[in-house]
């Protein structure tokens, strides 16, 4: 197995992809709850932090989402033949 280089486009079949949706999908409802819970928002805002953006846990919520959308709205592979 090689490693894409930054440039080139991932190609992964259609259960990768279905199942890497579902686990995105998993950590939006996770840090939705866990920003609604008082126990559990200060961990929330920590790892917003740790993903390098603001101690929202929305704006990590958002990028989550951003990448369901990516997948749900990609173009699929062409045939390299």
């Amino acid at each position: 197995m090689t490693l894409r280089q930054p440039h080139q486009d991932a190609i992964l079949p259609a259960a990768d992809a279905a199942r890497i949706r579902q686990v995105l999908a998993a950590c939006a409802q996770l840090l939705s709850w866990a920003e609604a819970n008082p126990q559990f928002a200060a961990a929330a805002r920590d790892i917003a932090q740790a993903a390098g953006l603001s101690r929202a846990p929305s704006a990590l919520a958002g990028e989550v989402n951003l990448a369901i959308d990516t997948l749900d709205f990609c173009d699929a592979a062409r045939s390299a033949r």
